[in-house]
Protein backbone atom coordinates (compact mmCIF):
# COMPACT_ATOMS: atom_id res chain seq x y z
CA UNK A 1 0.00 0.00 0.00
CA UNK A 2 0.56 3.59 -0.84
CA UNK A 3 1.33 6.39 2.22
CA UNK A 4 -1.57 8.25 0.80
CA UNK A 5 -3.51 4.58 1.32
CA UNK A 6 -2.58 4.09 4.36
CA UNK A 7 -3.61 7.87 5.32
CA UNK A 8 -6.83 7.40 3.65
CA UNK A 9 -7.94 3.82 5.38
CA UNK A 10 -6.04 5.54 9.18
CA UNK A 11 -8.73 8.19 8.11
CA UNK A 12 -11.24 6.32 7.77
CA UNK A 13 -10.58 3.75 10.16
CA UNK A 14 -10.88 6.45 13.30
CA UNK A 15 -13.99 7.80 11.94
CA UNK A 16 -15.85 4.26 12.16
CA UNK A 17 -14.04 3.96 15.87
CA UNK A 18 -15.20 7.54 16.88
CA UNK A 19 -18.81 6.32 14.99
CA UNK A 20 -18.32 3.27 17.16
CA UNK A 21 -17.25 5.05 20.81
CA UNK A 22 -20.88 7.61 20.22
CA UNK A 23 -22.78 4.08 19.07
CA UNK A 24 -22.01 2.79 22.35
CA UNK A 25 -22.17 5.37 24.28
CA UNK A 26 -25.53 6.76 23.36
CA UNK A 27 -27.26 3.53 22.58
CA UNK A 28 -26.20 0.74 23.87
CA UNK A 29 -25.76 2.03 27.51
CA UNK A 30 -28.49 0.68 29.32
CA UNK A 31 -29.63 -1.38 26.74
CA UNK A 32 -26.81 -4.10 26.96
CA UNK A 33 -25.48 -5.84 30.11
CA UNK A 34 -22.09 -3.38 31.64
CA UNK A 35 -19.65 -6.01 30.32
CA UNK A 36 -21.20 -6.46 27.20
CA UNK A 37 -20.67 -2.79 26.88
CA UNK A 38 -16.75 -2.56 28.09
CA UNK A 39 -16.29 -5.56 25.25
CA UNK A 40 -17.51 -3.02 22.64
CA UNK A 41 -15.82 -0.20 24.20
CA UNK A 42 -12.30 -2.34 24.02
CA UNK A 43 -12.78 -2.69 20.64
CA UNK A 44 -13.45 1.26 19.95
CA UNK A 45 -10.77 2.00 21.94
CA UNK A 46 -8.21 -0.53 19.99
CA UNK A 47 -9.50 0.45 16.95
CA UNK A 48 -8.67 4.34 17.44
CA UNK A 49 -4.84 2.94 18.36
CA UNK A 50 -4.61 1.37 15.42
CA UNK A 51 -6.25 3.88 13.22
CA UNK A 52 -3.79 6.44 14.62
CA UNK A 53 -0.89 3.61 14.07
CA UNK A 54 -1.53 3.49 10.26
CA UNK A 55 -0.79 7.15 9.90
CA UNK A 56 2.71 6.28 11.64
CA UNK A 57 2.84 3.72 8.97
CA UNK A 58 2.18 6.42 6.43
CA UNK A 59 4.94 8.61 7.53
CA UNK A 60 7.39 5.54 7.73
CA UNK A 61 6.61 4.25 4.49
CA UNK A 62 7.85 7.30 3.04
CA UNK A 63 10.75 7.78 5.24
CA UNK A 64 11.81 4.13 5.16
CA UNK A 65 10.52 2.95 1.84
CA UNK A 66 12.56 -0.50 1.75
CA UNK A 67 11.55 -0.99 5.35
CA UNK A 68 8.91 -3.48 6.89
CA UNK A 69 6.47 -0.71 7.35
CA UNK A 70 3.82 -1.15 4.96
CA UNK A 71 3.54 -5.10 5.89
CA UNK A 72 3.25 -3.65 9.59
CA UNK A 73 0.47 -1.11 8.25
CA UNK A 74 -0.97 -4.68 6.61
CA UNK A 75 -0.73 -6.81 9.96
CA UNK A 76 -2.28 -3.78 11.77
CA UNK A 77 -5.26 -3.50 9.77
CA UNK A 78 -6.00 -7.18 9.50
CA UNK A 79 -5.99 -7.43 13.51
CA UNK A 80 -7.99 -4.52 13.82
CA UNK A 81 -10.47 -5.84 11.98
CA UNK A 82 -10.01 -9.02 13.18
CA UNK A 83 -9.76 -7.94 16.86
CA UNK A 84 -12.04 -5.07 17.00
CA UNK A 85 -14.61 -6.47 14.93
CA UNK A 86 -15.22 -9.44 16.88
CA UNK A 87 -15.32 -6.96 20.28
CA UNK A 88 -18.38 -5.65 18.22
CA UNK A 89 -19.97 -8.74 17.88
CA UNK A 90 -19.54 -10.81 21.16
CA UNK A 91 -21.13 -6.79 22.64
CA UNK A 92 -24.44 -7.49 20.30
CA UNK A 93 -24.69 -11.07 21.35
CA UNK A 94 -22.38 -13.10 18.81
CA UNK A 95 -21.80 -16.95 19.80
CA UNK A 96 -19.07 -16.68 22.53
CA UNK A 97 -16.86 -19.43 20.89
CA UNK A 98 -16.42 -16.19 18.77
CA UNK A 99 -13.57 -15.02 21.36
CA UNK A 100 -11.53 -17.52 21.04
CA UNK A 101 -10.46 -15.42 17.47
CA UNK A 102 -10.22 -12.50 19.64
CA UNK A 103 -6.78 -13.25 20.67
CA UNK A 104 -5.67 -13.47 17.02
CA UNK A 105 -6.28 -10.10 15.91
CA UNK A 106 -4.49 -9.19 18.85
CA UNK A 107 -1.46 -11.36 17.84
CA UNK A 108 -1.64 -9.56 14.44
CA UNK A 109 -1.86 -6.18 16.20
CA UNK A 110 1.90 -7.09 18.22
CA UNK A 111 3.11 -8.25 15.00
CA UNK A 112 2.34 -5.19 13.03
CA UNK A 113 4.11 -2.86 16.06
CA UNK A 114 7.60 -5.71 15.89
CA UNK A 115 7.67 -5.53 12.40
CA UNK A 116 7.16 -1.30 12.88
CA UNK A 117 9.86 -1.41 15.06
CA UNK A 118 12.13 -3.53 12.99
CA UNK A 119 11.51 -1.25 9.79
CA UNK A 120 13.08 1.88 11.90
CA UNK A 121 15.44 0.10 13.48
CA UNK A 122 16.73 -1.18 9.51
CA UNK A 123 15.73 1.97 8.11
Amino acid sequence: MSERTFYVVGSFAALLAVAAGAFGAHLLDGRIQPERLATWETGARYQMYHALALFVVARAAARWPRSTSGLAGMFFLIGMIIFSGTCYALALGAPGILGAVTPLGGLLLMIGWGLLAWGASRG
